[in-house]
This record gives C-alpha cells, sequence and structure tokens, in this order.
C-alpha cells in the first residue's frame, strides 16, 4: 500500500473476512469497509463533490463518519468532521470558512445537504483520483481566543504522524482500538482510527462515554487500548467501588490534550491495573510529539520524550534555544507541522516560523530528555510582578487526598495586578474544607503562589475536547 487512500483496497484484498470498524449497531469486516466507502463515494461524487473540493460531516461517532472519511479522500477531497454538539451558528460558520460543497449529517439539521442514510445506496461505481499529498484534513481548533481557526493537514501529514504513532505505540494487526474522543478531533481520527487500521488492527467506535459503563464495554469489546484525556481517568477513578471488571485485554491506556496529574496517573494505574501512556500534542502538528516510551522508562509527571522524525525544543523569549532544564516556548518541527490556517495568513506566520511550529506552551526538558509542561503563555499570572504558573499551583492541590480536580486562573487585583483564584472539585471521601486546602497549600508553595481564593465546586467547565474552559473560569472567577 503506497498511500493513506489505498487502505480499504488493501485490507479487503489481503483479508475480505476480517474485522475493520464497528460501533454499537454496526459491525463491518475489511470487505464490507471497502463496500461502504466505494458506495459512499459514489454518492459523494452524484452529489458534485470533486477533487480538492472540501466535504462537511456533522454526525456523532458512528462507522459512518470514517466511511465518509475514506469515500471523500477517494476523490480526492478534504473532509472537515464537524462538532455536532455545536449550535447551528456555530455550525455554519465552520461550513462556511471551509468552503464545504456538500454538508453530510442527519436531515434536519439547518446545514446538512446530504442525508447520511443516502451513504449506504449503491449508484454505480466511480472512477477514484490519483493518490496525492494534496489537503486531507480541516480540524477546527477550540476557539478559546475567538472565532475557531481551520488546521490544514495534508496526507503527508496524516501518513508521517500515523507511522510515528505505530511505531511508538508498537502497535500491530493484533491491535483493537476503542474509540472515546471525539472524531472532529485529530486525535480519535490519528490514533484511533487511521493508526490501527494501517497497523492492521481494528477499530470499535463507543457510543456517549459512561463512566459507569466504561469497564463493561472493554470486558466486552476486548480493546488492547484507549485514548482519553484528563477529565475521563478522573471520573473513572471516582467511581464508586464495585465488581472487579476483566479489563486484561488493555496493554496501555494513552492520555493527551492536556496534562495530567502524576497523582492521577498514580491513582487511575493502582485502582485498574492499566498503564497510562502520557503524550503531547496539537491539531497544528497533527496529533502528538511527544510520548512516554511504552517499552522504556514512563515518568508521570512528564509528556515524555520527543517522538522519532520530530525535533522538539525549547526557546527563550529572544527565539534563542534555552539550556537543558531551562523553561522556554516549546517550539517543534518535523513533516507533521501542519500547512497553515485557512485563509489566515498572517496567523500562520506568527505559529510556523522558519518550520517550527510556535505551541504557546512554556516546558523544559528534564536531565533524562523528558519534556516537563509548565503551562500556556497566556494562562501565565503575573502578581506583583512575579510570575505563577497555574499548573504548578494545581499540581500542589493534587497532592492533597481530598482532591479530585483543580484547575487555577488568573483574576485582576487592584493592588497585585492579577492573582491566583483556585476552582476544586473535591473527591467525596474524605471531606475537605476550603481552611485545609489553603493550609495544604501553604504548606507547599511560596507564600507569593497560595491562591487568594480557593472556590469548591461540583464540576469544572470544558470545551467539547474535554479541556478544562479556563476562559470561562476567568469569568467565574472574577464574581468571586
Amino acid at each position: 500500500m503506497r498511500h493513506i487512500v489505498e487502505l480499504p483496497d488493501a485490507r479487503a484484498t489481503a483479508d475480505p473476512s476480517g474485522p475493520a470498524v464497528a460501533d454499537d449497531v454496526t459491525t463491518l469486516s475489511n470487505a464490507q469497509f471497502r463496500a461502504r466507502v466505494d458506495a459512499a463515494a459514489s454518492v459523494l461524487h452524484r452529489a458534485g463533490v470533486r477533487a480538492d473540493d472540501v466535504v462537511a460531516v456533522v454526525l456523532p461517532n458512528r462507522v459512518e463518519l470514517v466511511v465518509v472519511l475514506f469515500a471523500a479522500w477517494r476523490l480526492g477531497a478534504a473532509v472537515t468532521p464537524v462538532n455536532p454538539g455545536l449550535t447551528e451558528d456555530d455550525i455554519r460558520y465552520q461550513i462556511e470558512d471551509s468552503g464545504a460543497a456538500v454538508v453530510v449529517g442527519e436531515p434536519g439539521r439547518a446545514s446538512v445537504t446530504l442525508d447520511v442514510a443516502a451513504l449506504a445506496e449503491t449508484v454505480g461505481p466511480v472512477a477514484a483520483a490519483a493518490p496525492t499529498d494534496g489537503l486531507a484534513l480541516i480540524i477546527y481548533t477550540s476557539g478559546t481566543t475567538g472565532r475557531p481557526k481551520g488546521v490544514l493537514l495534508g496526507h503527508d501529514n496524516l501518513a508521517a504522524m500515523c507511522a510515528m504513532i505505530i511505531d511508538a505505540l508498537r502497535l500491530d494487526e493484533t491491535d483493537h482500538s476503542l474509540l472515546i474522543l471525539p472524531l472532529f478531533h485529530v486525535n480519535g481520527i490519528v490514533v484511533s482510527v487511521l493508526s490501527p487500521l494501517l497497523a492492521g488492527g481494528r477499530t470499535t467506535i463507543a457510543g456517549r462515554f459512561s463512566a459507569s459503563g466504561f469497564f463493561d464495554t472493554v470486558e466486552a469489546v476486548r480493546p488492547t487500548y484507549f485514548s482519553a484525556v484528563p477529565a475521563i481517568y478522573a471520573m473513572l477513578v471516582a467511581q464508586p467501588e464495585g465488581p472487579r471488571h476483566d479489563g486484561s485485554s488493555l496493554r496501555l491506556a494513552i492520555c493527551g490534550a492536556a496534562p495530567m496529574p502524576a497523582e492521577l496517573i498514580g491513582r487511575f494505574e493502582q485502582r485498574y491495573g492499566v498503564p497510562i501512556v502520557e503524550g503531547y500534542g496539537l491539531s497544528e502538528g497533527t496529533c502528538a510529539s511527544t510520548l512516554n516510551p511504552v517499552p522504556g522508562q514512563r515518568k508521570p509527571g512528564t509528556v515524555g520524550v520527543p517522538l522519532p522524525g520530530q525535533t522538539v525544543a525549547i526557546r527563550d523569549a529572544d527565539g534563542v534555544h534555552a539550556a537543558p532544564g531551562e523553561p522556554g516556548e516549546v517550539v517543534v518541527r518535523g513533516p507533521n507541522v501542519m500547512r497553515g490556517y485557512l485563509g489566515k495568513p498572517g496567523e500562520t506566520a506568527e505559529t510556523v516560523v522558519d518550520g517550527w511550529l510556535r505551541t504557546g506552551d512554556v516546558g523544559y526538558f528534564d536531565e533524562d530528555g523528558y519534556l516537563v509542561l509548565v503551562d500556556r503563555i497566556k494562562d501565565m499570572i503575573i502578581r506583583g510582578g512575579e510570575n505563577l504558573y497555574p499548573k504548578e499551583i494545581e499540581n500542589a492541590l493534587y497532592r492533597h487526598p481530598a482532591v479530585h480536580e483543580a484547575a487555577v486562573v488568573g483574576v485582576p487585583d487592584p493592588v497585585l495586578g492579577e492573582v491566583p483564584v483556585a476552582h476544586v472539585v473535591a473527591a467525596p471521601q474524605p471531606a475537605v474544607t476550603v481552611d485545609e486546602l489553603l493550609g495544604h497549600c501553604r504548606a507547599e508553595l511560596a507564600a507569593f503562589k497560595v491562591p487568594a481564593a480557593i472556590v469548591l465546586v461540583t464540576e469544572l467547565p470544558r470545551n467539547p475536547v474535554g479541556k478544562i474552559d479556563k476562559k470561562r473560569l476567568r469569568a467565574m472567577a472574577a464574581t468571586v
């Protein structure tokens, strides 16, 4: 197989009856998967899709979304997956911004132009476009600083990234991923669908995530790995003790999207016996840039070592490479770096400089070459001239046994400029008070780093990918 577009054909030829992809209602063999892709490609072609067009797909996680990816790619078109939970206004914005020629989804939605059910129709064969390294995906950022931006990823980006993931995770034909992250995000597409399928394995797409039912699904499906965000692991750790499920099929779990406190990793591994491999990356870098080694030393509290084929460096404010142990902005270079932001040459030029992707994250390499993330540059708090990083305060809070989740943001202060305010979700047991948590922080942190206030909440606001929404937290904290 020379190109990712050829994957359905290659799998169907090599093992027609072997399993390919499944969800809660549909299970497709390799031959059936190819047939569905063929049918969908002909339907899209009849709807007017041609090479270099964009196909938008507004669907929850299901087999048809994966079929649309390969069907559009077969025609030489790109795909922009749209979060179906967005407002109609936000969905319309992404469709119009991407210039989508066709919008696949459930009938009745205002923006949908092609009923997803029609993709299974047989309307005759259609000639596939010659495989190229053209545009494959337009992934929209979560838009924490304004309207979302379309990240342009080519087939060359996907091929490079998948090869790195397959090598780093040691994926082969025995692997079976359980997809629980959204398919409108690049992690779900690359780590849980494309990489296992390219490695000869299979994918099962779980329905809506349920912490209480998750290990029932694992026991029934028997996956070898899954990828999730810290919020999901926190929900699983918070589950009441009950009968032990058989999770022995899992050889690892992956964590990305946001740094995961070492204490939470320890709690999950101790309870469920599944090792967590934490990594780091951005949509602009096609998914991942560092990963804790699968065979080798995993270091909780770090996001691992650079993936082979990429260069990850730390730069100071003057753009000079920082010395080991010195914090600075994390920058990335490699074949996984995006082509740019759709229609935004100025922002592209600011983000990709001389081939280096500026991540906006502050980090440093420890003595073993593992990347430690300090925080987002924009989240740094300047309190009376002192630089504070919320993640350091959050990590201190996590070291209290009653802290389930913690998030710290800066709020304006008339004297000090900014002060940190912490929002904490407490574990059911043991009970904890704000005064106790403040005392814990005073014992763990320098005085100027202790939060000006701690607010106990039942949950933290999150964006559609599962990251804590600090923009909303700042607005909440300003009223404290």
